[in-house]
């Protein structure tokens, strides 16, 4: 399992609970609201570890190695988003430059993927059998990566954009508009 696809099968059994969690990849600043007692440890390794990290107040901030690096810390919000709490304010404010945001929502049970500041990806936790599509769209993240995802993108809030690919996954960007032409010249 990769550093996504672990972060996206997390996510979702958080979802699933109806609670919430935001997961940065990359380098962001940020403050600690808690003690950093639990030592740095791949995330891919213990999983379980890392859900119950993702489950205290505040994000949690993992290199690109896959490494936990912080849990239960505040990211400096750039912008407030009406009708949205802080923890969507602050993952995209974090959602910058060659980061990888993951954010867990508990009142629709989403779990949403960013990347260069736009939504690329959201699974529905509710969705029958919604895990066994994480393996192949996190593959899909790491080929097309997030210069092709970003390049048209959209808006963070605006769902009905995307492509369902599988069910409860819903793809955003140039990848939506890059498949459907896929799509188009397979039918051909």
């Amino acid at each position: 399992m990769n550093l996504k696809e672990t972060l996206i099968q997390v996510g979702l059994r958080i979802a699933k609970r109806g609670e919430g969690a935001l997961f940065v990849v990359g380098d962001v600043p940020y403050k600690p609201l808690i003690n950093q007692t639990v030592p740095p440890f791949k995330i891919m390794d213990n999983p379980k570890l890392l859900e119950s990290l993702a489950l205290i107040d505040g994000a949690v901030i993992i290199d690109k190695n896959g490494f936990l690096k912080a849990y239960g810390v505040m990211i400096k919000s750039k912008k407030v988003f009406k009708n949205y709490g802080t923890r969507h304010s602050a993952a995209l404010s974090a959602a910058i430059n060659d980061n990888t945001v993951v954010i867990v929502s508990e009142e629709d049970r989403k779990v949403k993927i960013l990347e260069k500041g736009k939504m690329v990806m959201q699974f529905d936790a509710l969705q029958k059998d919604v895990e066994k599509s994480v393996h192949n769209m996190a593959n899909l993240l790491e080929v097309v990566g997030a210069g092709t995802i970003g390049t048209i993108g959209t808006s963070l809030f605006a769902p009905a954009s995307g492509i369902a690919l599988l069910p409860g996954v819903i793809i955003f960007g140039s990848v939506y508009y890059l498949l459907k032409l896929l799509n188009k010249e397979g039918k051909k």
